[in-house]
């Protein structure tokens, strides 16, 4: 399901940070797979709209995620996989110039990297 927006801000904003999120999410996820040792492998996905998902395999262990669902995690405030009420995009991740705050868009990253590869 693709977020809804409240506004075209909202859109916008997603938008500068969607595609620098991806990318630090791959990096992030291949550094902590590298480290822990642990098998990635990206399947393409084609709905609800066209993706990837992941799986991340150590030992008996095998979780998989929605690449998009992990890069909306970081995006937005508090976003729900299936969501039906409007995202907001993370105010820390943009200065009030309208730039991305780097530094926090990579501890947003990160922590949320380590709890993927979490064994509990």
């Amino acid at each position: 399901m693709t977020p809804k927006f409240e506004n075209i801000i909202e859109y916008e904003k997603a938008q500068l940070l969607l595609q620098p999120i991806y990318i630090r999410l791959i990096d992030n996820i291949r550094k902590q797979s590298e480290l822990l040792e642990w098998s990635v492998e990206y399947q393409e996905i084609s709905e609800p709209f066209p993706g990837y998902l992941i799986s991340l395999k150590k030992n008996d262990y095998l979780k998989k995620y929605n690449l998009w669902d992990l890069c909306f995690q970081i995006c937005f405030t508090a976003y729900q996989q299936g969501q039906i009420e409007p995202v907001e995009a993370d105010k820390m991740l943009i200065n009030d110039r309208g730039e991305l705050n780097w530094e926090a868009l990579e501890n947003k990253t990160k922590n949320l990297v380590i709890k993927l590869f979490a064994i509990n």
